[in-house]
């Protein structure tokens, strides 16, 4: 590739695209919600947070330097990310918090990118996540979402139209905001009907010598301050 080619290349990327019209962010805002709020449609949507949960959990894991043995997404959209290191201390908790914070994270981290107009650097930041993300990956099944899931970010970036590349940006951004909240509220009735001795929010009361509470409570605070502020910059308020 020449530096003429490269050049091109690197303006697509950093580039800024038009706003999108204001109908088009709240449609796609009511269709992230359409697939969270329905239970049959969530059983299915789910599977999406859960690659964003596990891949928290991972990069959080490499970036305190644990080492990430792999990760396992199931069909019943639960997940595993095994890493190596430490059994307590500043890393362990960091990755244990990583999980039920990354998805709404991950949707604050993209309304700032497109509130300044880079759909296509969302899109390709969503590609190599994913194929860095896949390279971890230890089972069939996980697999085949996360190819699933960056070849639709790639066909998208590269294939398709402006409109079509943001309103598919607006979409995943408002479903990762939207979606990332519903989960600490399932872990919440799931320990309060069953108790989950091995959760996130348990292990890291465990960990930190605090009740598992203050940890859900945590996930709360993230999930909803990111839906809120994320809000904001995709409706430009």
């Amino acid at each position: 590739m020449d530096s003429t080619s490269l050049g091109s290349l690197w303006d697509r990327l950093t580039g800024i695209q038009a706003a999108p019209a204001l109908w088009l962010v709240i449609a796609t805002g009511a269709a992230a919600l359409a697939v969270v709020v329905p239970r049959p449609l969530w059983l299915l949507s789910r599977n999406a947070i859960t690659i964003a949960h596990e891949g928290g959990h991972g990069l959080a894991a490499v970036l305190t330097r644990r080492r990430l043995s792999g990760i396992r997404l199931h069909s019943d959209t639960s997940g595993l990310t095994v890493s190596r290191g430490r059994p307590t201390g500043f890393g362990m908790i960091l990755t244990a918090a990583a999980g039920y914070t990354a998805p709404p994270l991950l949707g604050l981290g993209g309304a700032w990118l497109l509130a300044s107009h880079r759909v296509t650097l969302l899109l390709w930041v969503a590609t190599a996540l994913l194929l860095a993300m896949l390279v971890m990956i230890r089972n069939a099944y996980g697999v085949l979402t996360v190819v699933l899931a960056g070849g639709s970010f790639l066909l998208v970036s590269w294939l398709a139209p402006e409109g079509v590349q943001a309103a598919f940006a607006y979409a995943v951004v408002w479903f990762l905001l939207l979606g990332g909240v519903r989960p600490p509220f399932e872990l919440q009735r799931k320990r309060r009907l069953e108790g989950s001795p091995d959760s996130d929010a348990d292990q890291l009361g465990r960990l930190t010598h605090t009740p598992a509470v203050v940890w859900l409570v945590f996930f709360h605070v993230v999930s909803l301050t990111s839906l809120s502020g994320g809000g904001r910059w995709l409706l430009g308020l």
